[in-house]
């Protein structure tokens, strides 16, 4: 049982590094789970400070990745008008079928709440890319992350490879 548990483990932390790029994956939720289901197993004991601070890192930077691509439309001169347009495609875009929408949704929201605020193309346009640099740098730093957690798991399994295989 516990080999079925390590395997779908390392799926899981795999398909979340995957989804820290592939928008309808959540990609650190999924890295996570994965050091959950590890964690489940007799040969790697149960350690709920990991546990702890890895799930508190998740939650922030999951809740960061809406947020983000809102700070960006902002920092480069957007309304709220334009932070609320940015969040609204980012939700929009991870709904739609279409391929790439999240990567386009913030941008589009972006632009069309700064239209709405009166403002001029040029501002709009400066606004969408600063939501669309934000989504790249949330996307980045999810991927980032959920590298580590591989590592972790990889050098969890490397440290108790007797443990593990022995049984």
């Amino acid at each position: 049982m516990d080999l079925i548990l390590i395997i779908l483990a390392g799926v899981l932390i795999i398909v979340g590094v995957l989804g820290s790029f592939l928008p309808m994956l959540p990609g650190i939720p999924l890295s996570w789970a994965g050091l959950l289901l590890l964690h489940f197993t007799t040969a790697i004991p149960m350690n709920y400070t990991f546990l702890g601070i890895t799930l508190l890192i998740t939650l922030i930077i999951f809740a960061l990745q809406y947020a983000i691509p809102a700070l960006g439309t902002k920092y480069l001169g957007g309304s709220k008008f334009g932070m609320i347009g940015a969040s609204l495609g980012l939700v929009i875009g991870i709904f739609t079928p279409i391929p790439f929408a999240i990567l386009i949704g913030p941008f589009v929201g972006a632009y069309i709440g700064e239209i709405i605020n009166k403002s001029d193309s040029r501002t709009a346009l400066k606004a969408a890319s600063g939501s669309f640099i934000g989504l790249l740098a949330s996307s980045f730093m999810e991927f980032v992350v959920t590298v580590i957690y591989l590592l972790l798991f990889i050098f969890k399994i490397w440290e108790l490879r007797s443990d593990i295989f022995a049984i």
